[in-house]
């Protein structure tokens, strides 16, 4: 029984031995007395029992590999810390398991190598603007030295980049003054615009009163113009009119006895408002002719009585 029992126990191990499934995430490498046979792909294998055995497992996922804070040095002598993530995948199992003793711990190496001497290219700002064009050097840099080693460099990321405490301290005294000037900038610029505005308004209010003063002179004289035309219409009417009646029998006696009345008028204001008499020919003639009338008139009342 016990003997049984021991051969059904080899022939379990034997088995064992023999038979191998390799998961759908792996590939194994087989050796064979030590030696290289073949990378087995995920599924099915029958092995040769203690002649072939599994030397390597590798996971043909895409991992991803944390990379330590750094100190570097940028292109203008500033001192920043530098961490990241690099994200590779196992290509070639044969190089992988034989190319290189830890192809995770020579990924990380390789990744601070290589962004130390990518930042060393670019100045402190350039590492804040330009990351993506940073991520996509050291990932081709990377790429590069690492297909001997049978993985795939995908992408890699910079997590932080943090400079000094007296860098940040200098940075933030640096925005401080951006940041002022700017406000004075905007300030003048909004200063520099209300005094337009308030001169442009003026010169609109000069423009719109002389406009206005303009055209009431142009009213006034088109109404000056209208008034006398009007009024020299008028006259000429009256003139016209008046040389009319001139012009019909006994026009010029009535003329004449209008300027005489006329004459009497005025002559008799100024005698009334001036302190000396003053007594023309014309008037001792006219005086003459009242003093002849009154003795005509006389004479005819003595004749009656």
């Amino acid at each position: 029984m016990f003997a049984f029992t021991m051969v059904v126990l080899v022939l379990l191990f034997i088995l064992w031995k023999l038979l191998l499934v390799v998961p759908m995430r792996d590939v194994h490498v087989i050796e064979r007395l030590g030696k290289f046979r073949a990378v087995l792909p995920p599924g099915f294998h029958i092995l040769i029992p203690f002649f072939d055995r599994v030397a390597y497992r590798h996971d043909t996922r895409e991992e991803v590999l944390d990379v330590p804070p750094q100190s570097c040095i940028s292109k203008d002598n500033i001192q920043i810390e530098v961490d990241g993530l690099v994200y590779i995948k196992v290509i070639d199992g044969h190089k992988a398991s034989y190319g290189i003793e830890d192809y995770r711990l020579a990924s990380i190496n390789l990744a601070q190598t290589t962004m130390r001497s990518e930042i060393g290219k670019l100045t402190l700002s350039q590492t804040f603007s330009e990351r993506e064009r940073l991520n996509e050097s050291i990932v081709r840099e990377i790429d590069i030295a690492s297909d001997p080693w049978g993985i795939k460099v995908l992408r890699y990321e910079i997590k932080n980049i943090t400079p000094s405490r007296h860098v940040i301290h200098t940075l933030e005294k640096q925005m401080e003054a951006e940041r002022s000037k700017r406000a004075e900038i905007t300030t003048a610029r909004a200063e520099k615009e209300a005094m337009i505005n308030l001169s442009e308004g003026e010169r609109q209010y000069a423009i719109n009163l002389s406009e206005g003063e303009k055209q009431k002179r142009i009213n006034e004289a088109q109404g000056t113009a209208r008034e006398i035309s009007i009024i020299a219409d008028a006259k000429a009417k009256g003139m016209q009119m008046v040389s009319e009646a001139i012009a019909k029998p006994g026009g010029d006696a009535a003329v004449k006895m209008q300027l005489q009345e006329e004459f009497i008028d005025q002559i008799g204001g100024v005698l009334e408002n001036s302190k000396v008499s003053v007594v023309p020919t014309e008037l001792a003639n006219i005086q003459g002719m009242f003093e002849g009338i009154n003795q005509v008139g006389e004479s005819i009342k003595g004749g009656k009585s």
